[in-house]
């Protein structure tokens, strides 16, 4: 009993320690009667501060250092830390506000008749979700039943998210989370990082003193944006560059998608509202920005954008009224056969809400859509989510939240995925960074293995219309990606000099060229991406040479691949010959295949180009069967080309055909790659 009574007296004492050191104090002479300097310049600096408070939420995070000097003089001002707590939600480092608003309370309750709210935001930024709940339970209590503000409609957005995060967040990704180094991040704001599809090359935007033409903005006062650029060998990413005054200008100048072979860029300028420009690699040097037509740009706000892998469609984000949803939706363009951008489509009810949709970004297997969205069922602000486009039913899939730890309760936008789909890119504030934003690299690890749990800084945001209602997703599912990327160098076969050459790549069971890229002018430099699912031909060709052909027959079940190869052309000359590796006929027959349609057709282009030219088409098999009869195939397929080209209009005085047979293998009949390669069709310069 006399223990009890101990406890109770040593509470009460307790209680009454915290009362009387825990006072309200005010900012007046007689607080401060010994520091009137330094009330003086605390009430100069609180007014500073107020000016921010005063304008739009975005401009919060600037009265911080004001307040703080105040801070100094007095810590225990319940108004100064309802103000410091508030703009601490809406800065880069919104982890910060919960102690102030808490604090603010504990001195004075009644500080604020919205100091609830905040507080919700608060815990809802750090995850407390039964303290948010609660929170925004109380301030909704207090608003008036017909309050008009879109207060009310907030907060059940925000219940919503609380819910639903705590949900996703007990079932999290299987996610590795690295910094990206110090040859990308800085002690500055380094943010929306992507990489072309081998991630040899990556572009981000950085906020540093060096910025191009040294202008600070003067709504944040932090540097203009310019655009850096990376390069990776070896998995070790190098020294990151400023991009120079050609790319970036003395204002904003963000990037947003980069083509998949690292070639072409599209940027963002703060310029009519904001608008998309493009810049390609010529050579060495970036081109001059251009801006795209007005089919993209609009008289509204254009913000983020991207290429599709064969570079014939851009998504891009717009706030444009006509044609939208709501906010911010997603469009595409696609490129006619002139080269012009074609007219904006809207992407669809199914991946554009009422609310906003930003950072889109088209996978190189050119049919997962990753997008940020605040009106699918988030964490909190921006989640990222993804899409798939249904090639049958020619619809997108509904999206899918990508989960927790990725997400998070702060905004979560311009995430980029590897061509493999094993990590991804993006931004984020954590311990242990370089200084405040950082580039990150996701690693999706496997079931059997373990991950250590990872904070992350989140963020509520202030919204003013419904989420759309969804079901918690399941687990995400992270595959493979299927496609193949084919990159290396295309060169002159005798001088072994670099080669800016055309790639065209060729669907051949439509017989229609897909997609057309350039080698580097002086690096010889190419990338192609393929999805699974095509039998691609890929024909190579510059003036003055023979061209040249792959083939690549790439079932849906394909796995990803890289395939490196250097490519050589041949000079127009006597005696020079190539393999025609589009040229197709069924087993033991001698008939063309439809899918050899587009390879007979360059083969006539280079004899039209050349009216001169003679050549001699030749067959050539295995050494399976006996000689007559592999002899006798090869001569009637020789001949099915031959025919096929006197058809399509060249004179037949050009053209002899012969069959060799097993006469001439290229490699060994012992294995049955050897073998494949031996049964081709070839044709040889006769004359020029």
């Amino acid at each position: 009993m006399q223990l009890n009574k101990l406890l109770l007296f040593l509470l009460t004492l307790s209680v009454n320690f915290t009362r009387v050191f825990s006072q309200d104090i005010e900012f007046s002479r007689e607080n401060f009667k010994d520091k009137k300097d330094e009330l003086k310049e605390a009430l100069k600096n609180i007014e500073k501060g107020d000016v921010f408070l005063n304008l739009e939420p975005y401009y919060f995070k600037n009265a911080i250092p004001f307040y703080l000097e105040a801070y100094k003089l007095n810590p225990n001002n319940s108004v100064l830390n309802y103000h410091l707590g508030k703009s601490y939600l809406y800065s880069n480092f919104k982890d910060k506000a919960i102690d102030y608003l808490e604090k603010a309370v504990q001195l004075n309750p009644q500080v604020a008749p919205d100091i609830h709210l905040y507080l919700g935001m608060g815990y809802h930024i750090d995850m407390q979700w039964d303290k948010s709940i609660e929170a925004f339970n109380k301030h909704l209590a207090i608003l008036h039943p017909k309050d008009e503000s879109g207060v009310r409609e907030e907060i059940q957005i925000a219940l919503k998210q609380c819910t639903f995060g705590k949900e996703i967040a007990a079932h999290p990704v299987r996610v590795k989370i690295d910094n990206v180094g110090a040859g990308i991040n800085s002690p500055y704001p380094d943010y929306s990082p992507v990489i072309s599809a081998d991630e040899s090359i990556m572009l981000f935007t950085s906020r540093r003193p060096e910025t191009t033409g040294g202008g600070m903005d003067p709504l944040i006062n932090e540097p203009f944006e310019d655009i850096y650029l990376a390069e990776r060998a070896n998995g070790v990413w190098g020294q990151a560059k400023n991009m120079g005054t050609n790319v970036n200008t003395d204002g904003h100048d963000s990037n947003c998608g980069l083509s998949a072979d690292g070639q072409k860029f599209l940027i963002y300028k703060d310029v009519n509202r904001g608008d998309v420009f493009i810049s390609e690699l010529e050579g060495v040097e970036w081109s001059k920005p251009a801006r795209l037509n007005k089919n993209i740009n609009t008289d509204f706000h254009e913000s983020s954008s991207c290429f599709s892998p064969d570079g014939n469609v851009i998504y891009f984000v717009s706030d444009k009224p006509e044609g939208g949803f709501g906010g911010r939706d997603i469009y595409k363009s696609t490129k006619d056969n002139k080269g012009k951008w074609g007219e904006a489509v809207n992407l669809g009810s199914v991946i554009n809400t009422a609310l906003d949709e930003e950072g889109v970004y088209l996978h190189p297997d050119g049919k997962t859509l990753y997008f940020s969205s605040k009106g699918h069922t988030s964490m909190g602000g921006y989640d990222v989510f993804k899409s798939i486009f249904d090639e049958n039913l020619q619809v997108w899939t509904t999206p899918q939240n990508i989960g927790y730890p990725i997400n998070t309760t702060d905004d979560d936008v311009f995430f980029t995925v590897s061509a493999s789909g094993k990590h991804a890119y993006y931004s984020s504030i954590r311990p242990g960074g370089f200084g405040e934003k950082d580039v990150y690299l996701i690693t999706f690890l496997g079931e059997e293995k373990r991950i250590s749990p990872v904070t992350e800084v989140p963020v509520i945001s202030k919204v003013s219309d419904s989420i759309k209602e969804e079901v918690a997703p399941k687990k995400l599912e992270v595959q493979e990606a299927q496609l193949t990327l084919l990159k290396g160098l295309i060169l002159d076969e005798n001088t072994k000099q670099p080669i800016a050459a055309t790639i065209e790549i060729i669907d051949n069971e439509k017989n229609e060229v897909i997609a057309s890229f350039k080698s580097n002018s002086v690096t010889g430099k190419y990338l192609v991406s393929m999805p699974a699912g095509k039998n691609y031909g890929i024909s190579v060709h510059k003036e003055d040479y023979l061209f040249h052909s792959e083939n690549f027959d790439l079932p849906k079940s394909s796995e990803y691949q890289e395939v490196e190869k250097v490519i050589t052309l041949k000079n127009i000359a006597v005696g020079n010959s190539i393999v025609l590796k589009n040229i197709f006929f069924d087993f033991n027959k001698s008939t063309l295949r439809n899918e050899s349609e587009n390879e007979i057709q360059q083969l006539v282009k280079l004899l039209t180009d050349v009216p001169t030219m003679k050549i001699e088409i030749s067959g050539h098999t295995d050494n399976r069967g006996s000689d007559e009869y592999n002899k006798n195939l090869s001569n009637l397929r020789a001949k099915a080309v031959f025919d096929r080209l006197i058809a399509s209009g060249i004179d037949i005085s050009r053209l002899t055909y012969v069959g060799f047979g097993e006469e001439k293998p290229i490699a060994t009949n012992d294995t049955e790659e050897g073998r494949q390669l031996n049964r081709r069709t070839e044709f040889k310069v006769l004359a020029k």
